[in-house]
């Protein structure tokens, strides 16, 4: 996932100051995206404004410097819609970002697209715990390091592996429910 696919998931909800996204990514941001430095934000801003996907107004302030405020252009709209429509090819890894951010965008943009999306990562992640949940999971210790406690270590592995079949089990649950909501309109749980 790009920092501009970001930047432009947001201008779609409405117009935002590079100060207003900063905000916004060192808060509810910091969870779709590393920390971002406001020389980044500004240079992909310009960037996107050469481009074309998005422009900017200047919103005058009394007593403050004025703010140039962003919004997502027709080429703009279109280049975050071939993002969200692009193929998406599930990783090993449990909720990853560009996921859950392509998500947060396709299901107010095109609800097929969601929930091709949805059904496409819970079938991997259906697929994942059939194959992984019920492994042998033996641990096999031959001439360990001096020190090397292999009670502990038994302990770390199995609860590590009880906690990870947690988090997928609630991370398939939600797809589950989410799936619902967006083809039938109603999560049977709200």
């Amino acid at each position: 996932m790009k920092f501009e696919n970001v930047l432009l998931g947001l201008l779609a909800r409405r117009p935002y100051s590079g100060y207003d996204l900063r905000k916004w990514l060192e808060t509810e941001g910091q969870f779709v995206w590393a920390k971002a430095h406001h020389s980044q934000i500004y240079r992909k801003l310009a960037q996107m404004e050469s481009d074309g996907w998005v422009r900017h107004e200047v919103d005058s302030r009394e007593g403050r410097p004025d703010a140039k405020v962003y919004r997502l252009t027709e080429r703009g709209h279109d280049v975050l819609l071939e993002w969200v429509r692009s193929p998406y090819e599930p990783t090993s890894r449990l909720q990853e970002t560009d996921f859950t951010a392509r998500l947060s965008m396709a299901a107010p943009l095109d609800r097929d697209v969601a929930i091709e999306l949805v059904r496409t990562e819970l079938a991997y992640r259906r697929a994942q715990i059939a194959k992984n949940r019920h492994r042998d999971r033996s641990l096999h210790y031959e001439d360990p390091v001096p020190g090397f406690d292999q009670e502990i270590d038994r302990y770390v592995h199995d609860s590590l592996h009880l906690l990870g079949a947690g988090a997928m089990d609630h991370w398939v649950a939600w797809l589950e429910r989410t799936l619902l909501r967006l083809t039938h309109g109603t999560d049977r749980s709200d």
